[in-house]
Parts: structure tokens; C-alpha cells; sequence
């Protein structure tokens, strides 16, 4: 009798992990290695936030919390959504969880059966096949291309549905693309899944605040009111606060999925810790100054990227709307010879001959569903990310 679970055969490890992971390891050996493959803010987490976190250690807020998350922060979620989404949600309406992760892990755990479909739209984040898999549902991946902005669109949706279909995942802007839809493309989706009451949409929302010049950030929800009764608008503080570490997701959604999520929740891990709860209420209801100095810095970096990649042969690399990666293509190098000696067949070939050669630590596009591109995160400060566009601007160059 086998060990190990069946279930961990359908299931990769995460191909981003596993590129920071390799950019440690080969920098403990010596190596110059610049990472670009972690999407983590650079910045340090605000003072305020830093403080509530601390203020509330003195108060003895140590205690176990409730499943679903402190009143006090569930409030401030409720708020946070009513004001800037426009979404009503109530307090048992709302969920905290620890990251965003659990929050989607728990929504699939909670409503799948083996067979259902999952519509993903491809690029992909990395673990959304792999959750699905886990609990025995079936990706379907809907493709995008380089040429539509990497979009899904209306006629692609509406192929990817069937009778078997029970989530559309849906994240804008983007994690890997970013790409984010504005409210006419948003509403060409929407139309779409109102003619398909079987599907729910879960909604991942957290790039939400990091959309760049006059583009205006809109959620399926707030877009078609008709469809809130079957959405999971999930988000979190990590990438807007710069909170990565806190561990702190949530989710608005119906009273019966959030009471589903809140008894897998009481049997796995119980409530987020107190502590980084009540620094995100202070995330959510102080100062958003911090926010848009923040989002001026990414618009920096991205121009930035976008210009250098552009500049080096064989890299096509899109503009994109929103997040803070970038999704060149790399096609115009597939099947040219590396420095190395190396023909390169694949992205992930690229990739491994630009770290060998360069020290430059990107992640494949076949990690996400679609290549030949890379993913390149600028969340790093300037300088290392023009050292590393000219790094890959040589190696470029240097493939025949």
C-alpha cells in the first residue's frame, strides 16, 4: 500500500518557489545572481501598520481569534469593499484567511468533486491548476495571446463552458501577464457567464491597487450585480501594503460558500494570527498615502523594463495594464544557439542558458501556461533591474 496520497500525483511544485530557490542557492555558492522571479514588494511595510501590530502585542490581543477573522478587520473589509467596489457585503459574508492562498485553496476544497471543471484563463498563476488538481477537478485552460494583450475574450469563455463547468478563476490584473480589463471588456465576460447560471466566478483581486496611468480597476461583481450571488471576490494585503509575510487574505462571498470555507478553515489551520490581523485593520483604514507612492514607483519600473527588453533581439515584451511583472515573448530566440553552445528548443531552455550565462533569474512561461515567453517581477529597485536588462540585452545579442 502506497504512502503517500494519490492526490499528490496530479500536483507540481511551484515553478516560482523553485526559481527564487535556485537564485539562493546559486548565490550562496558565489554567483552573481539577480532574481527576478519572487512577486514580492521590495518595500518595507509601512511604520503605521508596523505599529498597530505592535500596539496590539501591548493590548494582549494574543489570544486565538475567531475562524472567519477579528470583527474589527471583517468591518474594515466590509468597508474597504462598499468603498472602493462598490459590493455590500455583510460580516458573515466576509472571510480572513492566512494569505490569499487559503482563502482560494478553502473555496476549492469546499465546492469541488472529482470531474468538475475549472476554467483558467491562460497565463496562468502557477497554483491554480495545481489546487484545482489537488482536489480532483479538471483545469480547462482558456488561451489568450501576446496579439489580444494576453485577455481573455467573450467567444473564448463561451467555448471553454460546459455542463461540467463550476469555477471560472478570474484575476485582473494579471499574475504573470499584467494584464487587467477594463469595464467594456469586463462586461463582455460578465454577459457571457450570466447566460451560464452553473458557473461561479471566483474573482482574485490582489493587484487591485496596483493598475497604472488613467486605467480604472473593476471586479465581475461590481461590473454585474446579477452574478454576486455566485462570486468570490477574494484579496488581500500583501502586494498593495507591501505585507507579504503577515499572512493575511480575505473574501467576500454568499452566506453558505463563507460558512463551507469557515468549517474547513475551524478543522485546518483556525483563525489568521491575531497580530497580523489587526495590523491589516490598520491597512485598510489608515492612510493610503503609501499606496500611491508605491503604484508611481512600479509605473517607473515597468516603463523602464518595457523599453530595455524592447531594445534587446529577440524579445517582444507588451506593455502591461496593472501587477508589477512583465510577459515578454522570447520567441524570436527559440532555435537559436546560446552562448553555451546550447540550441534552445523551449522558454525554459532560454531561461536556464540566460541564468548559466548571465545570472539572471527569470521564470519560464511554460510554468504559466504559455509560452515562449519569461516573466520578469520589477518589484526590485532600479538599478538592479536596468543591470539586468542589460544583462539580458547582451545575452541576447550573443545567440546566433
Amino acid at each position: 500500500m502506497a504512502f503517500l496520497a494519490d492526490a499528490l500525483s496530479r500536483v507540481k511544485p511551484s515553478a516560482t518557489i523553485a526559481v527564487a530557490q535556485k537564485a539562493r542557492d546559486l548565490r550562496a555558492s558565489g554567483r552573481d545572481v539577480i532574481s527576478l522571479g519572487a512577486g514580492e514588494p521590495d518595500f518595507d511595510t509601512p511604520d503605521n501598520i508596523k505599529e498597530a501590530a505592535i500596539d496590539a502585542i501591548r493590548r494582549g490581543e494574543t489570544k486565538y481569534p475567531p475562524v472567519a477573522g477579528i470583527l474589527e478587520l471583517r468591518k474594515a473589509i466590509s468597508a474597504k469593499f462598499k468603498r472602493e467596489n462598490q459590493l455590500d457585503y455583510a460580516l458573515d459574508e466576509i472571510i480572513v484567511g492566512t494569505g490569499g492562498k487559503q482563502i482560494l485553496f478553502n473555496a476549492l476544497m469546499a465546492t469541488l468533486n472529482p470531474g468538475d471543471e475549472v476554467v483558467i484563463p491562460t497565463p496562468y498563476w502557477v497554483s491554480y491548476p495545481e489546487m484545482t488538481a489537488i482536489f480532483g477537478g479538471q483545469p480547462v485552460f482558456a488561451q489568450t495571446t501576446l496579439e489580444n494583450n494576453f485577455k481573455l475574450d467573450a467567444e473564448t469563455l463561451e467555448d471553454a463552458i460546459t455542463d461540467r463547468t463550476k469555477w471560472l478563476i478570474f484575476n485582473s490584473p494579471s499574475n504573470p501577464s499584467g494584464a487587467a480589463y477594463d469595464e467594456s471588456e469586463m462586461k463582455a465576460l460578465t454577459e457571457v457567464l450570466k447566460r451560464h447560471p452553473n458557473v461561479w466566478i471566483l474573482s482574485d483581486d490582489i493587484y487591485e491597487h496596483l493598475c497604472y496611468g488613467d486605467f480604472r480597476f473593476v471586479s465581475p461583481a461590481q461590473i454585474e450585480p446579477s452574478l454576486k450571488d455566485r462570486t468570490l471576490t477574494m484579496n488581500g494585503v500583501s502586494k498593495a501594503y507591501a505585507m507579504t509575510g503577515w499572512r493575511i487574505g480575505y473574501a467576500g462571498g454568499p452566506r453558505q460558500l463563507i460558512k463551507a470555507m469557515d468549517m474547513i478553515q475551524s478543522q485546518q489551520t483556525s483563525g489568521a494570527t491575531t497580530i497580523a490581523q489587526w495590523a491589516a485593520v490598520e491597512a485598510l483604514n489608515g492612510p493610503q498615502d503609501f499606496v500611491r507612492k508605491n503604484k508611481a514607483v512600479f509605473e517607473a519600473r515597468r516603463d523602464l523594463v518595457v523599453s530595455m527588453l524592447n531594445q534587446a533581439k529577440g524579445i517582444d515584451c507588451p506593455t502591461p495594464q496593472g501587477a508589477f511583472y512583465v510577459y515578454p515573448s522570447c520567441a524570436g530566440l527559440i532555435g537559436k544557439t546560446a552562448p553555451s553552445g546550447k540550441r534552445m528548443k523551449t522558454d525554459e531552455d532560454f531561461v536556464t542558458e540566460l541564468l548559466e550565462a548571465e545570472g539572471v533569474a527569470v521564470v519560464h512561461g511554460g510554468a504559466f501556461g504559455l509560452g515562449p515567453n519569461f516573466r520578469i517581477s520589477y518589484a526590485t529597485s532600479e538599478e538592479q533591474l536596468e543591470e539586468s536588462c542589460r544583462r539580458i540585452q547582451r545575452f541576447c545579442a550573443a545567440c546566433r
